[in-house]
């Protein structure tokens, strides 16, 4: 069915924005997956961010250079997604203490990056969020610290003080004694096993009646649908593709399916997560076309034979 004029010029504006940014995309993941200290919570502000900027720009004087523009609005929404859980975001930076940036060596430069680009993202969660973002897009995207002072309006002092802080603060909390990550090799839940064992057996009937009524469905970046009966059509795409495989896997400390293009690789294409109330899938959120995002991820896959062993 064809969609009506201004819905099919809606499609096509939004398709020709993407177009224009998906080059931007994956390193403003990579900054708000470290704001956030998580994978999927990063994909959200990207999401917002995209959403946000589409709607901007056609209200703005001019055209701006698009990546300064975008890491801009992905600031401010990376700060708005952490002040609704983070009382700390008050936290200021004493950039008066000329001692402090008088002290500062950038001598390191090379050493901090490594050091940034290693580190787990939940250990940027350690530092301030002004700090924070300095050391990212210093040290993990490559930025100047003229740039970043354009990009976060502070000053130069302000943003050497707030680099050299955070810099220390991430060494910090790197040389600290570290558990393994939650249940990274531990069994995952009865549901989530379950929908994996069907999955696998390829029963999409049986797949299909573990969706709740009013299911939710994110294909990130494509889609979105309700219900019972428009979801259930989503297991058409899959059933489509013998080869692919489900494993269970751990990321960010969040129960996730993660995606095999078969039986034999040890590298997930993408993730899947869902959410379940009472053993019934609530919601399902399908990463499969913003692959980027396993760029940064420490995915763990869960116990392979554990995934086969709930009952139903």
């Amino acid at each position: 069915m064809a969609l009506p004029p201004t819905l099919k010029d809606q499609h096509t504006a939004r398709e020709q924005f993407l177009a224009l940014i998906a080059e931007v995309r994956p390193d403003l993941h990579r900054y708000c997956a470290r704001m956030t200290g998580s994978i999927a919570d990063g994909e959200d502000v990207v999401q917002e961010t995209l959403a946000r900027a589409y709607f901007m720009l056609p209200e703005l004087p001019a055209i701006p250079e698009l990546r300064p523009w975008l890491f801009r609005v992905a600031h401010h929404r990376a700060i708005d997604f952490l002040r609704r859980y983070d009382q700390r975001m008050v936290q200021g930076l004493d950039v008066d203490d000329e001692s402090i940036v008088r002290a500062v060596n950038f001598a390191d430069d090379a050493l901090a990056e490594q050091e940034a680009v290693a580190a787990a993202l939940f250990r940027f969660l350690e530092l301030p969020p002004f700090p924070r973002s300095c050391v990212v897009l210093k040290d993990v995207l490559g930025h100047s610290l003229e740039e970043i002072s354009t990009l976060l309006e502070f000053g130069m002092p302000a943003v050497k003080a707030a680099l050299h802080r955070g810099r220390e603060r991430l060494r910090a909390a790197q040389t600290q004694q570290t558990e393994a990550s939650s249940a990274a090799a531990g069994a995952p839940s009865e549901a989530l096993a379950r929908y994996i064992e069907l999955f696998n057996a390829r029963d999409w009937e049986a797949v299909r009646a573990l969706l709740a009524e009013e299911v939710r469905l994110h294909v990130v970046s494509k889609i979105r649908r309700r219900g019972g009966r428009d979801v259930g059509a989503y297991t058409s795409n899959y059933s489509n593709v013998q080869d692919w495989h489900f494993r269970a896997a751990w990321l960010d400390g969040r129960e996730v399916i993660a995606v095999m293009r078969d039986r034999e690789a040890i590298t997930p294409a993408y993730f899947i997560e869902l959410t379940f109330e009472e053993d019934r899938v609530v919601q399902i959120r399908d990463y499969r076309y913003v692959p980027y995002i396993t760029q940064d991820a420490e995915i763990h896959l869960a116990n392979p034979h554990a995934e086969l062993t709930s009952e139903p």
